[in-house]
């Protein structure tokens, strides 16, 4: 029987070696750099989510409030289309109801996205049916200005719009001290500037 040299033992010790060294190696990288980093950056990726994602009782009232409100600007503005007599009312009534279109869209993902009704339902303990909307036309001032054309579409159209949009500024302001949302409170913003510039804008074309 054939003996084994020294020489061959420890070529054979050595291979032994590096196959385990590369096993160790292979086992410890596949729970990610250093052990830990998969779960410190699924911690900090969570963090940042949340943070983004925060709102009160505030941030919800006024997108259910707003949504409404802005959905009858629109409807009052698409009226002009047809029944303005001036060109300056017909594109400030263009103008509103590009502004609003899209941010009706953008509130209604939020309340999605905070699992609140869109309805202006309860949430939280909150009863928003108890919370008049400021500037809202009734059915009644609805079917009148239909009813309008030419100048007299014009100013009545003008005179309902300051109306509306005072009404909006009250909640903008509201949402603005109280809200936690920076997306609402940034839109809330928006809205104050834009809608009071249109007021200025709309009481210069009154006659």
């Amino acid at each position: 029987m054939k003996t084994i040299s020294t020489k061959g033992a420890i070529v054979a010790f050595a291979i032994v070696a590096v196959v385990a060294v590369g096993a160790y190696l292979a086992i410890n990288n596949t729970s990610g750099h250093d052990g830990h980093s998969a779960s410190s950056n699924s911690s900090d990726s969570s963090s940042a989510s949340n943070t983004s994602a925060k709102f009160n009782d505030t941030d919800v009232m006024f997108a259910q409030m707003m949504i409404p409100h802005h959905e009858q600007a629109v409807e009052m503005a698409q009226l002009a289309a047809t029944r303005a007599g001036s060109s300056e009312v017909k594109a400030l009534a263009s103008k509103i109801e590009g502004a609003q279109g899209p941010e009706i869209t953008t509130m209604k993902g939020w309340l999605k996205d905070w699992n609140a009704p869109s309805d202006g339902s309860s949430m939280g303990g909150m009863d928003h049916s108890a919370h008049d909307m400021e500037g809202m036309m009734s059915d009644s001032e609805m079917s009148d200005l239909e009813s309008k054309s030419g100048d007299a579409f014009d100013q009545a159209f003008l005179s309902m719009m300051i109306e509306h949009h005072s009404g909006a500024l009250g909640m903008a302001k509201s949402e603005i001290a109280d809200g936690e949302n920076p997306e609402a409170i940034a839109l809330a913003k928006t809205i104050e500037s834009t809608q009071q510039a249109e007021i200025k804008q709309m009481e210069a074309l009154l006659k």
